[in-house]
This record gives structure tokens, sequence and C-alpha cells, in this order.
């Protein structure tokens, strides 16, 4: 399949909404069966990872009932990850979690957790009638796998904290570089991770801003606030190829899916101009909050309009893996070499603030796993 690339002219806008829609095939194996891989209480999951010996990383917002930040499941139970102390409520900012919200196994087995918590204006949750805040806080730790303990923490000094919102993570350990995807910009961040500094490209660019007007909606309701606010994400859910060659993203209201080469994005002599001319438009896809990409080449997308997990095959077919009811906003996906993919279950939709001011959340919160079509792994 041949991918357009996106033109630097003035019809930008309209090439980064109209292109023709991939096929879909509705079609998966009665062996895909949607599995229970660790039940949560009213501890809602966000982040999930999973490591190249089959560590099951999840983690959660710092909201009540607030248990843990950060955790790994074993045998069904969490466990606080890397210890008690970063998992603590309260305590000096610099050694607990405030906000854990996506986690990356990268690879080389280092997981990387980004801690984010963006003024109360850039989430995009919403506001959950919490206290107001002007200033985002934002660090992205390293964590060996084998010893346990972190390695780096970044503090992003250099990011504008009253804008940004980071969201997801990916760490191309070629380059020694993160991406991460900034709906509160717009834009998408790249860390280099020896000098720690940040910059900010393709901001408020088409393919980084959610398509106007393109608003959610789930069992017959539109996903708006109080004040009829629709929720609304820019760039938010990011994959890296396992090469590390290609990163992709996306905003949440919109169904185009891009990419570009991450030597593009190592290359500080392109100016977004020039980045505006090598990103990719792969077409339309589905409506997704979270994507990772297996050792094949597929990228997997949560597929929360009619509860299912996609993928797209290096052929361009756009197939689906499992349709389960339980999917209500599957959020994050980890990929595991046992053969199975790990997804959460965020119900995001369900919060008071989409809902009136009512918690329509059904308990316990679940993180799922589906065994991967055999053409997939």
């Amino acid at each position: 399949m041949k991918y357009k690339k996106i033109a630097t002219c003035v019809t930008v806008v309209f090439c980064a909404i109209i292109t023709n829609p991939l096929q879909v095939s509705a079609q998966h194996s009665p062996s895909n069966k949607l599995e229970v891989a660790a039940e949560l209480g009213k501890s809602q999951p966000i982040g999930v990872s999973v490591s190249s010996d089959n560590r099951l990383f999840v983690s959660f917002p710092k909201r009540e009932p607030y248990v843990y930040g950060l955790t790994e499941i074993k045998n069904g139970k969490r466990v606080p990850f890397p210890n008690e102390e970063w998992n603590q409520k309260g305590g000096s900012e610099d050694r607990v979690f405030v906000n854990v919200q996506d986690l990356y196994v990268d690879t080389d087995d280092q997981l990387w957790v980004l801690d984010s918590k963006p003024a109360s204006k850039n989430s995009v949750f919403g506001k959950d009638g919490g206290e107001e805040e002007s200033l985002g806080k934002f660090k992205l730790l390293q964590i060996d796998l084998k010893s346990n303990e972190v390695k780096n923490i970044f503090r992003f000094e250099d990011l504008p904290k009253e804008k940004s919102g980071l969201n997801d993570v990916r760490v191309d350990t070629d380059k020694q570089l993160a991406y991460l995807s900034d709906p509160g910009q717009a834009a998408i961040v790249i860390l280099d991770l020896k000098s720690g500094k940040t910059r900010s490209v393709l901001k408020d660019r088409p393919m980084t801003q959610a398509v106007p007007g393109f608003s959610l909606s789930y069992e017959g309701k539109e996903m708006a606030d109080k004040q009829g606010n629709i929720f609304k994400s820019n760039i938010n859910g990011v994959a890296l190829s396992k090469d590390n060659e290609y990163f992709y993203f996306r905003p949440i209201n919109g169904l185009h899916l891009y990419r570009i080469a991450t030597e593009h994005l190592a290359d500080l002599s392109l100016s977004d101009d020039d980045l505006m001319g090598l990103v990719e438009d792969m077409g339309e896809t589905v409506v997704c909050h979270g994507m990772a990409m297996d050792v094949a080449g597929n990228i997997y997308f949560t597929s929360s309009m009619d509860y299912s997990i996609k993928y797209l095959t290096p052929k361009g077919e756009l197939k689906t893996l499992v349709t389960d009811k339980r999917l209500i906003w599957p959020d994050s996906i980890g990929i595991g070499t046992d053969g199975y993919l790990y997804v959460s279950a965020a119900q995001v939709n369900r919060l008071p603030q989409w809902n009136g001011g009512l918690d329509k959340a059904t308990y316990p919160y679940r993180v799922y796993r589906v065994k991967l079509d055999a053409v997939a792994r």
C-alpha cells in the first residue's frame, strides 16, 4: 500500500483529512478470547507495558481511591514498583509519583515511566473536580529491570509547564532520544537523553491537532462536560517500530494515522516546514487511544468506538484482533513475548466529569489479555 506524504502547500489541511479509508477486516479467530489478566478494584488502569521476559507493569492516575501509581502484576495482584517509597500518597515530588501517565519498555529492557500531571486546562481527562493548577508537573524515569532501580530522572526543565500536557512516550535506544506526545501544545516533544534538553516539533500542524468538530459518542451520548465542552485531544497515542526507524502518531479526535522516520526527528537542521513534507499520512483507521508495534511490523490500535483491538499489517490491511463489550475505552497496550497482547480498559467515557457528576464506571477495573494471531507474532 502506498502512503501519502503531507504536502507543505496551502491545501495541507485537506491532505490531513481526506484520503481513501483502509479496508477493515472484521473477521478474527474464535481463539482470540479476551482473558482477565488483573482485577484492580476501583483503581483505574492507564499505562500498560510488558518486558521481554513478560513482566507486566500497570500504572494508575493519582486520584481517589489511590493505592499505587505504578505496579508490577504478579499472579494477578498489584505489587508497588519499584518500591513502596515511590508510590506513597504524599511526600517530596522528587521521590514520589505525582501522576503516572504512560509506560514503555524499550529494546534494552529499560522501563520508562512518564509521570505527568498537566495544568488543569491541558489535561485530556478534563476537570475532575480536584484542585485547579496552572502549571504542569512532569518527569520521566528510567528504571533498570535487572536491578529494579531508578537509573535516571529527566525533569523537562525547559518545557513550558503552563502549556504542556505530556501524554505518551517512546524511547529510541539507537539515537538516545525520547519521543513524547504533547496534546497540550499539539506537538511532538523530543527529549535528548544525553543532554536532558527538549525541543517541540510539528506544533499546531494539522496532523498533531484534533480534527475540528470531531466528537466522540458512547452508549448513545456525546462525550461532553457540564458546560457542553466535548472531549478533545490533540496528538495522543504514539508507537515506535521495533527497529527504531519509524515513529507513529495521531490525535484521538480524528481517524488518520501518521508516521515520520526517526532520522528526520533527530536531524536538528530540519525546520518544521521541512518535517511537514516528510510526514506520511497512513490513511483512515479508527478512533484510538493507545498504540503498540510488534516485531513483525503490525501496529495495534485500541478501537474504543466498537469495543475492539485492531491492527494494521505491513501490507496496509486493517484487521480485527478481538471484539468484546468489556473493552470500554481500551487505553494502553503492551505486547509480550508469550504471544499475548495486554490492554487496560480505562472507562474514561464513564468518569463523572463526562456524565453530569455521576460515576458510571463498572467495577472492578481490569487489565485484559488476548492471544495474538499467528500471523501477527
